[in-house]
């Protein structure tokens, strides 16, 4: 069954590729997920993946923004024997494409920030984001655990530009932190998630979030509420026990017609009416209807008398 996060990135990965924003999407794949090989003084550089959708959407981001198709490589985990493996491998013109896309330069070598070209572009911030979750993102279920988006980055300063873009542009209040073997930015907030899948293009996830998140949220506050009325409930019951319990103790030891003709009346209506709550005793007494106060401060009366006759 497939899980929440593979359906967005299989939504991502169905989107149409625009040319004029190939680049910045295919520079968040290459910085993150991109092996540079030198081999007989030659530059490959290779992208694995177990998703088919995704090493088909690099191959069509590399042949958008640079007319080059690179090589699609096919094969087998031996050890799983499970799930195939796609590698994706380009092998002309690497260098040039790298410092086209601003992730080398032959001075400086690897660059892991991101450009300043998309850290000011609106339009490009949103299809770097895209191609950063699709390389190293996920989201959780949120029908069925904690709300959280995240993706992870090896380098700390290209988590922190993400975190940057997240807030720069959307307003998303990203958070970045280290990770075991590397760093995260993530979010938290139900809306924020939301407004990240529209954002980098899912718009069917996020409607399907919406709904998800709707749902649940619905099912907590009716839940809430049964909590809160069950508890209200036992309250009741609890004091209604107790007051009971007193009225009978004074019927026992001193009768109740010695009490005064309101405590008479209150004693008798609560003996026949033990399920009823303060508020419905003070109307439906027959002396009434009167406050929660004026009946709570006549019980009040009956405990103090029961207390007197325990001592």
């Amino acid at each position: 069954m497939a899980s929440y996060a593979s359906d967005v990135k299989k939504e991502l990965t169905s989107l149409q590729v625009h040319p004029e924003h190939a680049k910045a999407e295919l520079a968040a794949f290459l910085r993150m997920n991109g092996v540079l090989n030198l081999h007989d003084h030659q530059f490959s550089l290779d992208i694995t993946t177990e998703n088919p959708a995704i090493a088909r959407r690099i191959f069509t981001l590399i042949k958008v923004a640079f007319g080059i198709e690179p090589l699609l490589i096919v094969s087998r985990k031996m050890k799983l024997k499970k799930n195939n493996q796609y590698l994706v491998r380009l092998q002309q013109n690497v260098q040039e494409i790298l410092q086209a896309l601003q992730i080398w330069d032959p001075a400086k070598g690897l660059i892991t920030r991101i450009p300043d070209r998309i850290m000011t572009s609106r339009e490009g911030a949103m299809s770097y984001l895209r191609g950063a979750f699709l390389a190293g993102g996920s989201v959780n279920n949120p029908e069925t655990s904690r709300y959280h988006l995240e993706i992870y980055s090896t380098y700390e300063d290209h988590n922190l530009d993400l975190a940057k873009l997240m807030n720069k542009f959307f307003y998303l209040n990203a958070k970045a932190t280290k990770r075991r073997s590397g760093y995260i930015v993530y979010l938290k907030e139900a809306e924020k998630i939301g407004d990240f899948l529209h954002i980098v293009g899912a718009l069917n996830a996020m409607l399907s979030f919406e709904d998800l998140r709707i749902m649940r949220d619905m099912r907590n506050s009716v839940n809430r509420l049964v909590n809160c009325d069950t508890a209200n409930l036992k309250k009741t019951a609890t004091a209604a026990a107790k007051q009971v319990e007193d009225i009978q103790l004074i019927d026992q030891e001193r009768g109740i017609d010695s009490l005064p003709e309101k405590l008479q009346l209150l004693a008798h209506f609560r003996l026949e009416n033990p399920e009823l709550s303060l508020k419905e005793v003070a109307e439906k007494l027959p002396d009434g209807p009167i406050s929660k106060s004026g009946v709570n401060h006549r019980f009040k009366k009956l405990r103090e008398i029961a207390d007197n006759l325990r001592e």
